[in-house]
């Protein structure tokens, strides 16, 4: 299955998915990595050889011509499935409806609680005990699509937005290649039935069909 990541920074979750697809774990093929910015995530794409691009938005720019730069720039290279992986901006009409039930993003938060850009702050805000990550379907919306699989992490005493994150994100790292893989081998069909995956790790519940969710 031919993937195109949109990344806005770092890139911790594209290097999560080269991981399982180099150990087997994920059938899939990063073909690009598309940025709105100078990200440091491209650099990974560079050392594979695999192509990148930067759509930038700048402010006071026009946000609908820039989801149609953003949707040639990946139609360009015939994905199957678009992946955000910190992707940091809301995706409009043009490129939604292009892709419809083909984009997934990685959330940090266990939605449809705390959607947007600060998730783990928000959770600790809201004094919960359990938090996590979701992989959801892409629509016009702001976290709003159908939610595909989630983790939960449960919220530690002491824990502040950059410690809970910090355990969110090696929830999201199992979590994403793990659908993604159920997406190529059709275990998962995107508009149909939802699937997840267990286990437990560093306060790390999985929850799966097999098992009680408690």
């Amino acid at each position: 299955m031919r993937l195109v990541v949109l990344v806005s920074g770092r890139g911790s979750n594209l290097a999560a998915l080269w991981k399982a697809i180099d150990e087997g774990r994920c059938s899939a093929e990063v073909v690009a990595v598309v940025a709105d910015r100078d990200a440091p995530a491209l650099e990974q794409a560079s050392s594979r050889g695999v192509a990148t691009a930067i759509v930038p938005l700048r402010r006071g720019d026009d946000r609908e011509a820039w989801n149609v730069a953003l949707k040639e720039c990946v139609e360009a290279h015939r994905p199957d499935l678009v992946v955000l992986a910190g992707f940091m901006r809301v995706l409009g009409g043009a490129f939604v409806q292009r892709y419809r039930s083909r984009i997934v993003n990685v959330h940090p938060a266990l939605l449809p609680s705390f959607p947007g850009a600060h998730g783990p702050a928000d959770a600790i805000a809201a004094g919960v005990r359990l938090s996590g990550c979701t992989v959801h379907l892409v629509d016009e919306g702001v976290d709003t699509g159908p939610i595909l699989a989630q983790a939960a992490v449960r919220v530690l005493p002491g824990d502040d937005a950059a410690s809970l994150h910090a355990r969110i994100q090696r929830a999201e790292h199992a979590l994403l290649p793990a659908v993604v893989h159920a997406v190529a081998t059709g275990a998962l069909e995107l508009d149909g039935p939802t699937w997840r995956t267990h286990g437990d790790d560093d306060g790390v519940i999985l929850f799966g069909p097999d098992l009680p969710s408690g």
